[in-house]
């Protein structure tokens, strides 16, 4: 079992993760923009540390957690799987952005970065995570099992208050 400050929490405050999209577009476009390199590494670290921690390792995350996000007022809680599928998602589109770059391709880095441009301005902006969409979609056609998320699978459950206990998960269901 990992120790718990490298794991994922089972449930994200829906305006943090809107704080790190935000923070993960601005960094995607000014790489488009003046194509500085270093941004597609600080972009592959980020997503990277988020999938294996959560915010604990990632600058982006703590500060959208720790410092922005209560300044949002309440915390909108979500299921964690799906952010952490998307996170996954960011780290194989800023990798292959980096690797393109890096090997000579800068075609495939300026559209990888499109796609993440895309992706995280539509999470930033209107709260539509399109990881998350496709974790859902993967749970209802069977492809993960249902105990990876509830919520995914019962659209009723979604957007809980912060005062409501989260629906269960893998993570939070007792083996009973």
């Amino acid at each position: 079992m990992r120790p718990t400050w490298l794991r994922f929490p089972a449930t994200v405050n829906e305006k943090a993760a809107r704080v790190v999209a935000s923070g993960v577009v601005a960094q995607a476009v000014l790489f488009l923009a003046f194509r500085w390199s270093f941004l597609l590494l600080t972009l592959a670290f980020g997503f990277l540390a988020r999938v294996i921690a959560g915010p604990t390792f990632s600058p982006l995350a703590r500060l959208a957690v720790h410092v922005v996000a209560p300044q949002l007022g309440e915390p909108r809680i979500v299921a964690g799987s799906p952010k952490r599928f998307a996170q996954g998602i960011g780290l194989v589109v800023s990798s292959v952005a980096s690797v393109g770059w890096f090997a000579g391709a800068p075609a495939v880095a300026v559209a990888a970065m499109a796609i993440l441009v895309f992706a995280a301005s539509l999470e930033a902006g209107l709260g539509f995570c399109l990881g998350c969409w496709m974790y859902g979609h993967l749970v209802r056609f069977g492809v993960l099992p249902e105990s990876s998320c509830v919520e995914c699978s019962d659209i009723s459950l979604r957007r809980l208050p912060a005062t409501s206990t989260p629906a269960p998960t893998s993570t939070t269901v007792n083996a009973a």
